[in-house]
Formats: structure tokens, C-alpha cells, sequence
């Protein structure tokens, strides 16, 4: 039997994202969700998913919107506006060689939102990773602010083998990004050709519906209502039973 962790990235990226993220927990197959402690969103998400079973961890925000540490500490970090350097800031750096971000100045925002989560919950993250942007300075902070506070962490990889709080997981290809994207047939062709029987398996979505903010804040949109779709449909469920699949969450590792 292979054991599955369907998790829903982007708690807090907008209103709309929220209820797609309620709708895949309330009636679908997610079990994870990882919230995004700057974001204005972030209260509104956590509200809609009260009462429901849900593991729920620290998304690190490093690429959107404003910081939660005080920007003068973190120069690295922003842009002329005040707010967090765009993940396109990040990818073309890394394009040309450059990290920009500063090792200290990464670790000071990313406790920042550690100590935003855990207002905003009243708990700790039941587990921990970061929004995908590229930079090596950034896992560094990662992996200090999860070694300094005892987290369990989830280093930043989109597909593949990979590590949970130090024991070995294996990361489904993620395909959302493409616009032809079929995210049944991604996961069905994760499940069969790369899942793992002797370690946890992962499935990373970013399920949700579509509103202004989203439109104007990030190229992954249309594709997260697929995704919300595809999460819901009885027949995934069914798929996976007749695959024996189990689906787990991070509390249960």
C-alpha cells in the first residue's frame, strides 16, 4: 500500500483561494494546508477552516505582498514599495547567478512569520516549508529557523526524493504551471510511476477559485479551480482505494 499526503498550498492568498481550499477539505481529499502567516487573506482562511481536520503548516511567504518583520531589518528582501521581491525577481536573479537574499535577513522574516503563525493559530506549524522561489541563501534560513525552534521541516523541492522532519518522502511531479494541465492524469501518472511504498508520498496542489486579486497577482489561477475540481470528484477517491492508496496527513508521520 502507498500512503499519500494531499496537500493545498496558499491558505490566505486571497478570499477566493480560501474557498477553494475550504471546499477541497470539507469535500475533497486534502489533509494538509499550509498557511501564508503575511498575507491579508491569512485570518479570513483559517476562520473558513475551523472544526474541520486539517493538518495545518507554515507556508513561508517570501515573494508576495509585505513583510511581517520590520523592512528596515530586511533590506535584502524588499523592493521600492515596501513589499516582499516578486518571485520573478527571484527567478530572474537566479538566471543570472545571483542571490540576493541575505542569510540573516531571510532568518529575521522567516521568524517573523513563525511567531505570525502561531498568533494567528495558537499552535505550532504542524509542519514546515517554504513558497517555491529559488534561492540557496533562503533554504539556509529555512533549515536554521526550523533546527533553532524544534520544526518539522519540509526542505524546498518541487518533485522527487526529499526529507520530513528528517525521515525520507518522495515529492509527485507537480504539473500546474502548464496550460494544458490535467491534474487527475498528473496525479494518476504520480501515484503509478513515482510514489513510493516505503515512505510517505506527497501531492502538492494549490487548489482555489478566482478572484481579482488572484488575476492580477499570479499566472497560476484558471488551473487552481481545476485542481479544486479534481480534489472533490468521487472518482479520484475511487481511483485511489482501487490503487491502494491511503491517504494520510503530516500529523500522521
Amino acid at each position: 500500500m502507498k500512503q499519500l499526503i494531499i496537500r493545498a498550498d496558499d491558505i490566505g492568498y486571497s478570499e477566493a483561494v480560501n474557498y477553494g481550499i475550504l471546499k477541497t477539505v470539507k469535500d475533497g481529499l486534502v489533509s494538509s494546508a499550509g498557511l501564508m502567516p503575511n498575507m491579508p487573506y491569512a485570518a479570513h482562511g483559517l476562520a473558513l477552516l475551523e472544526g474541520y481536520d486539517v493538518a495545518i503548516g507554515q507556508h513561508t511567504n517570501m515573494c508576495l505582498e509585505y513583510p511581517c518583520a520590520d523592512p528596515e531589518l530586511i533590506p535584502s528582501l524588499i523592493d521600492e514599495n515596501g513589499k516582499l521581491k516578486s518571485s520573478k525577481t527571484y527567478r530572474e536573479a537566479f538566471r543570472n547567478g545571483i542571490d540576493f537574499v541575505v542569510f540573516e535577513e531571510a532568518v529575521i522574516e522567516i521568524e517573523a512569520q513563525y511567531q505570525k503563525f502561531k498568533e494567528l493559530t495558537g499552535k505550532e506549524p504542524s509542519y514546515f516549508e517554504a513558497h517555491a522561489v529559488i534561492s540557496e541563501n533562503l533554504n539556509k534560513a529555512l533549515a536554521y529557523v526550523a533546527d533553532k525552534y524544534g520544526l518539522r521541516f519540509q526542505p524546498l523541492k518541487l518533485d522527487g526524493h526529499s526529507t520530513f522532519d528528517g525521515k525520507p518522502i518522495q515529492i509527485l511531479p507537480m504539473e500546474s504551471s502548464k496550460p494544458d494541465y490535467d491534474p487527475f492524469e498528473t496525479l494518476k501518472r504520480g501515484i503509478l510511476e513515482v510514489a513510493r511504498e516505503d515512505m510517505p508520498n506527497v501531492f502538492i496542489g494549490h487548489p482555489g477559485y478566482v478572484d481579482d486579486y488572484l488575476m492580477k497577482n499570479s499566472s497560476l489561477n484558471i488551473n487552481r479551480t481545476k485542481e479544486a475540481a479534481m480534489l472533490c470528484d468521487p472518482e479520484v477517491k475511487k481511483w485511489l482505494d482501487e490503487h491502494d492508496v491511503e491517504l494520510i496527513s503530516y500529523d500522521d508521520i
